[in-house]
């Protein structure tokens, strides 16, 4: 049986001319909504991430969009209440930043499916802190290499990833 981030590379790796959020441009792509629409692969990435959740966290965040199926199956795996952070908070209705488990006051684990240059998860933790969160960790499933966990690193924010870019990539060579 291939090993899970093989599957992950298979199922969601792309070739072309794709643009990234963090502006640069890239002719590999991970498209995350793959792996995250197949129920299979994100219960056992939900599995693998469970461990990296630091043991005093509370409630699990996760960042607007392909956080919020991740964390809604490592809720599921770990038990504990789930948050659903936009980029901005709603101009409507509640006009709360986080929807779901409250974040004021409590330890949180935040997840996100791919990290590039954190310019998004940096901001978001800001938000969060700003809320009265305590950030304990980040969590995502690939970690590009682009300077991601230094920039997070320079926000006091500690970034645990499933799987680098390379070792995804290995993974899937080691299958073929």
């Amino acid at each position: 049986m291939k090993s899970l981030a093989a599957r992950v590379y298979a199922c969601a790796h792309l070739t072309g001319e794709f643009l990234l959020r963090s502006g640069a441009t890239s002719t590999e792509y991970f498209d995350k909504y793959l792996f995250e629409a197949d129920p299979t692969l994100l219960r056992e990435i939900a599995e693998q991430l469970a461990p990296l959740v630091p043991a005093d966290t509370e409630t699990l965040a996760g960042l607007e969009l392909g956080g919020v199926p991740l964390v809604t199956m490592l809720s599921q795996v770990t038990g504990l209440p789930a948050a659903f952070v936009r980029k901005r908070a709603k101009e409507y209705g509640t006009r709360k930043l986080a929807e779901g488990a409250g974040v004021t006051g409590r330890r949180l684990a935040v997840v996100e499916d791919v990290v590039t240059s954190g310019g998004q998860v940096i901001a978001s933790c800001a938000d969060l802190r700003a809320l009265g969160a305590d950030v304990l960790k980040v969590l995502c499933v690939i970690d590009r290499g682009q300077g991601g966990r230094e920039r997070l690193a320079a926000e006091g924010l500690a970034l645990s990833a499933l799987y680098t870019w390379a070792e995804l990539t290995a993974a899937y060579l080691a299958t073929t």
